[in-house]
This record gives C-alpha cells, structure tokens and sequence, in this order.
C-alpha cells in the first residue's frame, strides 16, 4: 500500500483517486500527508484538526482519547458500477466488523468509521472513511531495505501473534502479505487490512474471488465460485506465512521461482499436484526452514495441523533454548499465547470485592492469607479500559514452574486494576518476560472467589506493581 513520495505526482483521478492535499481537514482531522493508494482506498497520515504543530512540528497533547497521529483510509464509492460498490462497502463492514469484534495489541487498531460528506469533491462525496491507528512502516519496506538478523525471529513471532487471536476469534485474515503487516517505531507488529478477511461459520469463511498471487494457498488457484464467494481456512494464512518466513529469512526471495506472480503461482500449482518438490533457499537456517515447510505443506489438510498458535509455540521453545537475548522473545511470545488462549475461555470474572471476600475461605500452600495484591497490565491501552474487555484480560498459572502456555491456565481471568488476595510467594520459578520487557522468576499464591475451579492460582510477578512481605511458598510438586 506504501507510495513512495516521488510517485506522488503520478496518482490522479483517472487513478480513481481524488488526492487530498495537507491540511484539508476530514471531520474531525486534518491531513498531514500520504501514505499510499490502492486499487479501491487511498490513505492517508492525519491528526486531530485542533491541535497545532509547535516549532518542532509536533502537535501538543491533546485532550481526548484519540491517538495523536491516525491514518485515514478513504474508500470512494463514486463512479463505480453497482457490483464494485457493493463489493467496496462489503470490505469496509468487514475491516469495522473485525476491528470491533477481535481487537488485539498484533491487529491494527481501528478508532472510527464514517460516511465522508464531500459536495465539493464529487469523486469522494459518499466515500467510506476508517480511522485507523497510524504505524510506522510495514513488513515489505523492511524486507526491501534489509531486515536485520536479530529482528527476523520477533516479527515472525508477532505474525503468528497476531493470527493466533485472528483465528481463534473465528477470522481468516485472506490477504496476509508483507504489505499488511506494519510495524511500530519498536518494530512490533500489527497486521493490517482487512478487507478481505473473512468470519468462519464453523471450519471456514467465504470470500471474494481476490487476493494477492504470490500468497495464494494450491487450493485457492482451483478453488470453485460458489454464491457466497470462495471458501477460505485458516490454513490459508498459513500457506502466507510460510512464503514470508522464507521471504524474512531468504533476503526476501519466494521459494517458488517465476519471473512473474503468474509463473511463480503455476509453480504452486504444480507443487501442490505433486509435479515438483519444495525448493527452499540454502540461506534459510534449519529451524526456520523446517517452519517454512510445514506452513507450505501442498495440501489444506497436511496444513490444517500447523496452527499459529502450535507454531509460535515452536518459536518460542526454539528460542528459549538459543542464545543471550532469546529469552525477551521467548517471554513475549509466551504472554501473547496466554492472552490469545484466553480470548476463547469463557472463565470466572476476578472482581476486586469477591477477591476480598475470598480472602479468608481457603487454605493454600502458603497457609493463611496475608494480603493482598494488585493485577497490572504493561498494555497502556489496557490500563485506560473499564469495560473488562476479553483481550485486556490476563491469565493466572496451573503451576509456576511449567512454562507459561494456553495449557497451564486456569479458567478464571483476571484484569488491570484487580485486587487478590495473596498468602506466599515463590521466588524461583519459571521466568516471564511482559511487554516491557521486565523479567522475573518470582510468583504470587492467590486465591480466587468462592465457586472458583481451582480454588488458587499463581500470577507472575511482572502482572502487579505490589512487592508485599510474604513467606515462601513450597514449590509445587507438579512442577516439570
């Protein structure tokens, strides 16, 4: 989506764009330059229309909740023919129905959604705007100027982040590419573009007949176009993420060779009928190549095995056991895990007076409670919610010496601001990392509210502020 600057000048209106220049002010915001056009949306860099650069050219605080720098994408509706405009407003449902259903710190963020009012701009009167979080750049301008060796693991990290909660929430992104995939200043990912993503009914969606060639699963390329569209799974995000693992770690070459999408595509074809092998480039190390491969596995079916969240548990493992550094990874991914299993569990609601009211109704390995401890979220985005919202939630440990996985949660969850009671603490227990990148092996025995299976938990030290005196706790003899 990404326009370079000097190509400005070669977008017009037989483009079907009408650009805005900077300062023309869209509702409430004010534009401040391009980002880029497509075929059907063009968007755009913007910031509250009352806020004022200062000298330096930054725009002073603003007041409301809004982030201070947005991107708008405007999808004109004029002068298309009836199918194509059905097919525009289609695409925008679908971006604000996900953005509102599924958000997700690895899903760019979507603030607002409106009808743009333009009787002076003909070919944008009527045009569908979505305020979105603005990110810094995307996947594919990295892998153009060179992604360093260090950053490769972490973005494939958040990739597969990123569609864990996308498919566990029920969707199927359909477009993933490097494009779609942005990156914040800090370089975390959040994915992008949901205009063709598509809400299972069961085991799959129905999606329009499009999408970008050279991330097109074998089935897709013989798919049939039934009433409803073609029929997408998740195992065709997959598919895309294995051509990009290859494209992060292969100096941003497809592993299937063709001077065009079109030739590169009948490449797919015939590797997925079993004509040629998977050829993968020498550069790619073992791990990640082995990754690649079970991502490109020829069919749906061998696919359907290699979910995002097995295979980011595959990369958090590999890194927890690799060198200095892997260890920020490893916690990160690991947390994400936790969230992203959450989101699906319908779990007791930890509310600060029924954690008080517990206090003194159980007996735990600690004996007798002693106080009580407040939940933080790293999330600032979390940290300003009062709706209890599921993907805000935080998860509370089986047993705090097994690694930190969708399998050692309790169903129970807690969020910012909850207040539990407490009676012992491990201090050498498995290591977490939260998204401030904080570590600790210390964890907190707590007590959840009557009813509560089980009756206890353990929170990691890095989800509170609250450093209480506690005695020990004895490790707990199911620890492996």
């Amino acid at each position: 989506m990404t326009t370079p600057r000097t190509l400005r000048d070669d977008i017009t209106e037989c483009d079907g764009t009408d650009l805005l220049p900077p300062g023309h002010r869209v509702r409430g915001w004010t534009i401040t330059d391009l980002i880029g056009a497509g075929g059907w949306s063009t968007v755009y860099a913007a910031r509250p229309a009352d806020r004022q650069p200062d000298r330096t050219g930054r725009a002073p605080a603003h007041p409301s909740a809004a982030p201070a720098d947005i991107a708008l994408k405007i999808m004109p509706t004029a002068g298309y023919a009836p199918r194509q405009t059905r097919r525009i407003v289609e695409s925008a449902r679908r971006e604000v129905e996900l953005g509102r259903r599924a958000g997700h710190a690895r899903l760019i963020r979507l603030v607002d959604s409106f009808v743009l009012e333009a009787p002076d701009r003909p070919a944008l009167d009527g045009a569908i705007v979505l305020v979105m979080e603005r990110a810094a750049g995307s996947l594919r301008e990295l892998l153009d100027a060179g992604v360093a060796e260090a950053d490769r693991p972490r973005l494939i990290a958040g990739i597969c982040e990123g569609l864990a909660h996308l498919h566990r929430s029920g969707w199927v992104h359909a477009d993933l590419k490097p494009e779609n995939v942005l990156l914040d200043r800090d370089r975390s990912v959040k994915l992008s573009d949901f205009g063709l993503a598509t809400q299972m009914t069961g085991t799959h969606g129905y999606a329009p007949p499009m999408g970008t060639l050279d991330y097109l699963p074998p089935e897709r390329w013989r798919a049939p176009l039934g009433e409803l569209g073609v029929k997408v799974r998740p195992s065709a995000d997959i598919w895309a993420l294995g051509i990009i693992i290859h494209e992060v770690f292969g100096s941003g070459a497809s592993p299937f060779s063709g001077a065009t999408p079109m030739a590169r595509g009948a490449a797919v074809q015939e590797y997925g009928e079993g004509r040629a092998p998977l050829r993968m480039d020498q550069a790619v190390p073992p791990f990640w190549r082995a990754l690649a491969a079970d991502c490109l596995a020829p069919t749906h079916a061998a696919r359907a095995r290699h979910t995002a969240e097995s295979l980011l548990a595959r990369i958090t493992a590999e890194q927890g056991t690799g060198g200095r550094g892997a260890g920020r990874l490893w916690g990160r991914a690991r947390a994400a895990i936790l969230t992203t299993a959450l989101c699906g569990i319908a779990g007791t609601t930890l509310w600060s007076d029924a954690a008080r009211a517990s206090s003194s109704a159980l007996d735990g390995p600690g004996g007798a409670v002693t106080g009580t401890i407040k939940v933080f979220n790293a999330e600032k985005g979390c940290q300003e919610r009062a709706d209890r919202d599921p993907q805000c939630s935080l998860g509370l440990a089986i047993d705090p010496m097994r690694q930190y996985t969708a399998d050692n949660v309790v169903p129970s969850r807690v969020w910012h601001g909850d207040v539990l009671a407490v009676d012992c603490q491990l201090p050498d227990g498995r290591a977490v990392i939260d998204e401030a990148d904080l570590q600790s092996t210390r964890w907190f025995h707590v007590r959840l509210p009557p009813g509560s299976t089980p009756p206890t938990a353990w929170l990691p030290a890095v989800r509170t502020k609250d450093r209480p005196a506690l005695q020990g706790c004895p490790a707990p003899a199911t620890g492996r």
